[in-house]
């Protein structure tokens, strides 16, 4: 996979950097796109100790405007696009009586419009270029609703369902050339999920069949799959990785 090109949005930290590093092991370059610099840097130097090539766009996602600066700038520095993993996103752990507008609308811009924003940029790039893999983050949430969870009231698990909605779409829109697929992690431990990994690690790890919370490692081979997989027959699908988990 030399010389090819990967976007990671969020991939500063956790699972970005989980799926920037399984990528990079494959040999592609990575763009990361992130608002956290210092752990950009971080990553950064990771990357290019695996000997890829790495740069770093510091980014809001839910910016429509910047999403078409950042991904223009990509391609003009590697002149291709193959993979684009549309990571980014926050959880809100507000009920629908507390929640307010704006912080409801940050929680679907962030998660769901960031999708939108960064497909519509680069996918003329990756049809022009002759096609390319899209995979995004959704959540187990969309399934569950995952109402104990800290990440995932109503609003979180209402966007995480319409990138399901989005991903089967696109799959049609844009093949044959793009695969599109999104992926519903389980309770993966990251810096983000650590507060509700350490009050509720053991409970979890109870109605999880293997025994274990996921980490960022484990998203980063099942993307890296998806993203690299010769011959591919796969769009279109969601896929759960939760470790077989009944308990949300």
């Amino acid at each position: 996979m030399t010389n090819k090109l990967a976007i990671v949005t969020g991939g500063a930290r956790g699972i970005g950097r989980g799926c920037a590093h399984a990528l990079a092991k494959k040999g592609l370059d990575i763009a990361l796109v992130d608002l956290l610099e210092p752990e950009m840097a971080r990553t950064k130097a990771e990357l290019e100790a695996l000997g890829v090539a790495a740069r770093t766009y510091q980014a809001d996602v839910a910016s429509f405007a910047r999403a078409a600066e950042v991904v223009a700038a990509i391609h003009a520095e590697f002149g291709r696009i193959d993979v684009l993993v549309n990571n980014a996103g926050r959880g809100n752990p507000k009920g629908i009586t507390e929640i307010t507008e704006d912080e409801f609308d940050r929680t679907i811009a962030v998660n769901l419009k960031s999708c939108f924003n960064y497909i519509h940029a680069a996918a003329p790039h990756m049809l022009a270029g002759g096609g390319g893999r899209i995979v995004s983050m959704s959540s187990l949430n969309a399934h569950s609703g995952g109402v104990t969870s800290a990440v995932s009231k109503f609003s979180y698990a209402a966007a995480k369902a319409g990138i399901l909605g989005m991903t089967r779409a696109l799959a049609k829109e844009l093949g044959p050339t793009i695969a599109i697929n999104a992926i519903c992690p389980g309770v993966i431990e990251t810096e983000l999920g650590n507060v509700l990994t350490k009050a509720r690690g053991p409970e979890l790890m109870k109605g999880i069949a293997l025994g274990r919370l996921g980490t960022p490692q484990d998203v980063g081979e099942l993307v890296c799959f998806l993203a690299t997989v010769e011959p591919n027959f796969i769009t279109g699908q969601n896929f759960v990785i939760d470790g077989f988990q009944w308990v949300c």
